[in-house]
C-alpha cells in the first residue's frame, strides 16, 4: 500500500562529519519529491562551541538535540511522519531515541553503517580498536576533550568515554529496554572496514525482528565514481535514497500510524564538513 504522505526526513550525521557533507542526500530526496534536512552536528557545525574542557556533552545530550528536531518537524508538518536517517553515530542516536519511546522518537528510522563497535567484533583480536578506546580516558583527562588527530576528533570527553566503554565492553548507551518497534531499514556498506558483520548485527539486535529490514549496499549498486566507504558513500547516495523510498512505499501504513507518538510538541535544527575523517566511529 502506498503512503499518501511522504516522510519529513532528518539526517543525523556521523561523528565529526559536518552537516553540509550530506547535501547530495538532500538533493537526492528532493528528486523524489521528499523534503530532507540535516540536523547539525554539535561541536562541528556553526552555532555550537567546539569541545573543550568547558564544553562537554554526552550521547544523551546529542539525542536531546535530535529529539528537538523531531518535535519541530512534527509541529511544522503534523500530517507527515518523521523519518530519521542516521549515519554511524547518527544511527546510534536513533537507537537512543527509539529506546526512550516518547514524543521525541521518530516514526520511521533508516540507518547506514550502524554498529556496536565492540573490539571482539573485529579482526586480529580487535587490538587496534581496544587500544584506541583505552587511550580515551587518559587523553581526555589530560586535555579535557578528545583532540585531533584522534579518531573522530575533536569530540567531547563524556561522549568519547561512553564510546570507548562501548568498544571495550560492548555495553551501549541504548542497551536498556524492550526491542525498538519503530519500522527500520538498516543499510550496511559492503566491505566497510569500520563496521564488521558482527558489529552491524549487534546494533540491529536493538530493533524488533518484525520491525527491521536489512539491505547491503555493494559496489554493484554504486553509480559511476561512487563508493561504499564508511563516509565517502554519502557523496553519491542515489542508490541508498532509491532503496529507502522503495522500502517506505512498500511499507504498510498502519504499522507507522498505529505506533506514532501523538503528544504536545515543543520546538527548535538546520542544514549545513570539513570532511573530518572518522576511524571507527561506530
Amino acid at each position: 500500500m502506498n503512503h499518501d504522505t511522504t516522510p519529513n526526513v532528518l539526517i543525523s550525521p556521523a561523528m565529526a562529519v559536518p552537516s553540509r557533507y550530506y547535501q547530495p542526500f538532500v538533493d537526492a530526496f528532493a528528486r523524489h519529491g521528499w523534503f530532507a534536512t540535516t540536523v547539525p552536528r554539535r561541536g562541528i557545525d556553526a552555532g555550537s562551541g567546539a569541545p573543550s574542557r568547558d564544553e562537554d556533552w554526552s550521547y544523551a545530550d546529542e539525542a536531546d538535540d535530535l529529539a528537538v528536531a523531531v518535535r519541530r518537524a512534527r509541529a511544522e508538518t503534523p500530517d507527515a511522519p518523521v523519518m530519521i536517517l542516521g549515519h554511524s553515530l547518527g544511527a546510534q542516536l536513533c537507537a537512543v531515541l527509539g529506546r526512550r519511546g516518547d514524543d521525541g522518537a521518530p516514526d520511521i528510522i533508516a540507518t547506514v553503517a550502524a554498529s556496536v563497535p565492540y573490539f571482539r567484533h573485529y579482526g586480529r583480536g580487535g587490538v587496534v580498536e581496544w587500544c584506541t578506546a583505552a587511550a580515551v580516558p587518559i587523553v581526555t583527562a589530560a586535555f579535557g576533550y578528545w583532540p585531533t588527530p584522534g579518531f573522530g576528533a575533536p569530540a567531547p570527553r563524556t561522549l568519547m568515554r561512553e564510546w570507548a566503554r562501548m568498544v571495550r565492553t560492548g555495553r551501549t548507551p541504548f542497551d536498556d529496554g524492550d526491542p525498538i518497534e519503530i519500522p527500520t531499514l538498516a543499510v550496511r556498506l559492503d566491505g566497510d572496514r569500520l563496521v564488521t558483520a558482527q558489529a552491524a548485527e549487534r546494533f540491529e539486535r536493538a530493533f524488533h525482528p518484525a520491525a527491521r529490514t536489512a539491505w547491503t549496499y555493494s559496489a554493484d549498486h554504486c553509480p559511476p565514481g561512487g563508493s561504499v566507504g564508511h563516509v565517502q558513500w554519502a557523496r553519491t547516495p542515489e542508490a541508498v535514497v532509491d532503496r529507502i523510498v522503495a522500502w517506505w512505499t512498500a511499507h504498510p501504513t498502519e504499522e507507522v500510524t498505529r505506533s506514532r507518538p501523538r503528544r504536545n510538541v515543543s520546538v527548535t535544527a538546520t542544514t549545513t564538513p570539513s570532511a573530518a575523517k572518522p576511524i571507527i566511529d561506530a
